[in-house]
C-alpha cells in the first residue's frame, strides 16, 4: 500500500488529527489573551453576555440585552443557535474547573469547532473533484487565509465561524452524486446558516439558484431539487420555531422573521413543485422555472417593500455617522498594500485554479458541472471583495478547492522533474505562493512605514481601555448607568457590574444617535442624554477610535470639552489611578425642589 493509499484509506483520521494540531498551535498562540478573557471584537462580547443570560434563567426567546439601556433593554437581532456550544461546554466544564475557568475554557473551545466542519466539508469537495492525496493541500489552505482563520480562532466566539461552516456543508452537497442526499444537505445548511444570520444569504441564494440550474440542463437532478426545497422549508421552519426570538417574529428584514420565512418557505414550495413536474423539454423546465422565481420575487416586493435596500434598515443620519465608517464595509483596496495583498492572493489563486479546471474538464460534463457549481460562490465572494471587505473570509474560505487544484496540478508537474532539489524547492514554493504566505514573507521585504506617534496612541488606547486590568477601577464603582462610546458599551458590561446606553448594534438606531450627538453636540444636548438615560457616570478614553471621531468632527462638542479639562459644574471627577487610560466623572443630580412650606400656626 503506498502511502497516498494509506491517506486516502484513512483521510477522516488525517483531518482530525490535522484539526487538532491547528487547535494546539492556535491555543498556544492566544494562551495570554484567553488568560486575561480578552474578548477583542464587540460582539463576542455581547455573545458572552447572551450565553451568561441564558443560564442565568432568561427566556429562551428573549434575546434583548437588559445591561444596555436599562431598565427596558437593547434589541437585538441574533438568535440562540450559536449559544449552545458555548453554554454547553460551560455547563460541562463548570462543575469541574470552576465558573470562571469553565467560561475561558468555553470561549477558547467553541471557535473551533466549525473549523473541523469546514475542513471536513473541504476536504470532500476535493476528494470528489481531485482526488489524491490533494485533500491533505485543502485543508492546509483552509486556515493559510488569515481572514477565515480568525473567525476560527479562540474568543471569536460569535456566529460568523459557524455561518462560514453552513456555506462549506452547502457547497460540498452540490458535488454529491447522490442526487436527493445532496439536496436534502444543501437545503438543510441553508437553513441552518439562515437560522443563525442573513451574512450568508449571497451565497446560499448562488448554491440554490445552481441546484435549479442543474435541474434545467437535466432532467434527473428532479431528485436533488425535491430534496432541497423540502429540506430547505421545512428546516426554515423548524430553526423559525425554535429560535426565533419575540423580536423576530416581528416583520423584519435582518433576520429570520416572518420575512424571509415566507420566502424560503415559497421558494422551498416551487422547488418541489417544479421537481414534481420536470417536463422533459429542457424549454419547458426553464420556463417554469423562470415563471416560479418571477412570482417569488414579486410577491416578495410587494409583501415586503421595506426589505428591498438595506436590511439594516438605519436613519441616513446614522449611516453617515456610523456604519459608512466601518472598516470592514469599505473596499479592499481601501486598506493599505500589504492587508490587501494578504486578503486576495487566496481568492486569486483559487479563481485561477477554478478557471484551469474548468477547461481542463470542459469535456468531463459531470466534472465540469462539479467544478462550476463550487466556483460560482467563490466568484461572488472574490467579486464582492471590491465592494466590501467582510467578504474576505467566504473568498478566501470558498477558493480553497480551486486554489488546491492550481496547487496540485503544479506539484504534478513539478515531481516529473529530474533533480529532487528542483522538486521539492518548487513543490514548497508552489504551495508557498497559492497559500499566500509567500506574499506575507516578501511583504515584510517592504515594510510600511511604521505608524506616527498618534497612530501608536490610538492603538495603545484602544488595547488598554478593553483589559480587565484597566477597567477593574471602574468596576469598583458603585454599580450604575454610564454614558461612554458606542464600542466601548458591550466589553464594559462583559467585564465590569456597570451598565451601558448602547453598544454597535443597528436595530438600536435611537440610542446610537443618542449617544453620537451627545458626544458631538453641546453640554446642554449631553445634559439630555444624561438625564433621559438616567446616567450615573460618564466614562470616556482619550484616543479611542471612536473618540478621535468625535474630536475631529465636533471640536467644539461634548467630548472635545471634557477631553480637555473644560468639565461642566454638574461632573464631578472620579479618582481612577493615576496610569488608568480612562477619565470618569459622576453626574450630580440637582435636588428636587422642595414646595413651599405653610406658615405655622401660631
Amino acid at each position: 500500500m503506498t502511502l497516498g493509499d494509506w491517506a486516502e484509506k484513512h483521510w477522516r483520521w488525517l483531518v482530525l488529527v490535522f484539526w487538532l494540531a491547528v487547535c494546539a498551535y492556535m491555543l498556544w498562540e492566544r494562551w495570554d489573551a484567553i488568560r486575561l478573557f480578552a474578548l477583542g471584537d464587540t460582539d463576542d462580547n455581547m455573545r458572552m453576555m447572551q450565553v451568561r443570560d441564558l443560564i442565568a434563567g432568561q427566556g429562551w426567546f428573549d434575546l434583548r440585552q437588559y445591561r444596555l439601556s436599562p431598565p427596558g433593554g437593547a434589541d437585538m437581532h441574533w438568535s440562540r443557535l450559536v449559544d449552545l456550544p458555548i453554554a454547553a461546554i460551560y455547563l460541562i466544564l463548570g462543575p469541574l474547573i470552576g465558573g470562571r475557568d469553565a467560561e475561558q475554557a468555553a470561549v477558547a473551545i467553541a471557535p473551533m469547532l466549525p473549523m473541523l466542519v469546514v475542513m471536513f466539508a473541504t476536504a470532500v469537495i476535493v476528494r470528489r473533484l481531485i482526488g489524491g492525496g490533494a485533500f491533505a493541500i485543502a485543508i492546509a489552505l483552509v486556515v493559510c487565509g488569515g481572514s477565515a482563520r480568525g473567525m476560527w480562532a479562540p474568543l471569536r466566539i460569535d456566529h460568523h465561524g459557524w455561518q462560514l461552516a453552513m456555506l462549506a456543508v452547502t457547497v460540498m452537497a452540490l458535488t454529491d452524486t447522490r442526487r436527493a442526499r445532496g439536496g436534502a444537505i444543501a437545503g438543510a445548511a441553508t437553513a441552518v446558516s439562515l437560522a443563525i444570520g442573513l451574512e450568508m444569504l449571497l451565497y446560499l441564494a448562488v448554491a440554490g439558484v445552481t441546484i435549479g440550474l442543474r435541474w434545467i440542463r437535466d432532467r434527473e437532478e428532479a431528485k436533488r431539487l425535491f430534496a432541497y426545497g423540502v429540506s430547505l422549508a421545512g428546516g426554515c421552519a423548524l430553526g423559525f420555531a425554535a429560535f426565533a426570538s419575540y423580536a423576530n417574529r416581528m416583520p423584519v428584514c435582518d433576520a429570520l422573521s416572518p420575512v424571509w420565512l415566507s420566502a424560503m418557505l415559497a421558494a422551498g414550495a416551487a422547488a418541489v413543485l417544479l421537481a414534481m413536474a420536470s417536463p422533459r423539454h429542457w424549454a419547458w423546465r426553464l420556463g417554469l422555472a423562470a415563471l416560479a422565481g418571477g412570482l417569488i420575487a414579486g410577491a416578495f416586493i410587494l409583501v415586503w417593500p421595506d426589505c428591498l435596500g438595506r436590511l439594516e434598515r438605519v436613519p441616513p443620519e446614522l449611516d453617515r455617522l456610523w456604519l459608512s465608517k466601518v472598516r470592514e464595509a469599505m473596499p479592499v483596496y481601501g486598506h493599505g498594500f500589504d492587508t490587501t495583498i494578504q486578503i486576495v492572493t487566496l481568492p486569486i489563486a483559487g479563481l485561477i485554479g477554478y478557471a484551469l479546471m474548468l477547461w481542463v474538464d470542459r469535456k468531463d460534463t459531470k466534472r465540469l458541472i462539479g467544478w462550476a457549481s463550487v466556483a460560482a460562490p467563490a466568484l461572488l465572494a472574490a467579486a464582492l471583495l471590491l465592494w466590501q471587505t467582510r467578504a474576505g473570509p467566504a473568498a478566501q474560505m470558498l477558493s480553497a478547492p480551486g486554489a488546491t487544484a492550481l496547487a496540485w496540478a503544479a506539484i504534478l508537474w513539478l515531481m516529473s522533474l529530474r533533480y529532487m532539489i528542483v522538486r521539492v524547492g518548487g513543490v514548497v514554493l508552489a504551495f508557498l505562493t497559492v497559500s499566500g504566505l509567500a506574499s506575507g514573507y516578501l511583504s515584510m521585504l517592504w515594510p510600511e512605514e511604521p505608524p506616527s506617534a498618534y497612530r501608536q496612541s490610538v492603538n495603545v488606547a484602544n488595547w488598554r481601555c478593553s483589559t480587565m486590568h484597566d477597567l477593574r477601577p471602574v468596576a469598583l464603582q458603585p454599580q450604575g448607568n454610564i454614558l461612554t462610546f458606542v464600542d466601548l458599551g458591550p466589553r464594559l458590561i462583559t467585564v465590569t457590574p456597570q451598565n451601558a446606553v448602547i453598544g454597535p448594534y443597528h436595530r438600536n438606531s435611537r440610542q446610537i444617535l443618542d449617544v453620537m450627538r451627545a458626544w458631538r453636540g453641546n453640554v446642554a444636548n449631553a445634559r439630555a442624554t444624561v438625564d433621559r438615560y438616567r446616567i450615573d457616570y460618564v466614562l470616556i478614553c482619550p484616543n479611542m477610535s471612536e473618540a478621535t471621531i468625535y474630536r475631529s468632527e465636533a471640536p467644539q462638542g461634548f467630548y472635545a470639552q471634557i477631553a480637555s479639562d473644560q468639565v461642566p459644574s454638574w461632573l464631578q471627577r472620579v479618582q481612577l489611578p493615576a496610569d488608568s487610560p480612562f477619565r470618569m466623572w459622576r453626574v450630580i443630580r440637582q435636588p428636587a425642589s422642595q414646595p413651599p412650606q405653610q406658615p405655622r400656626a401660631s
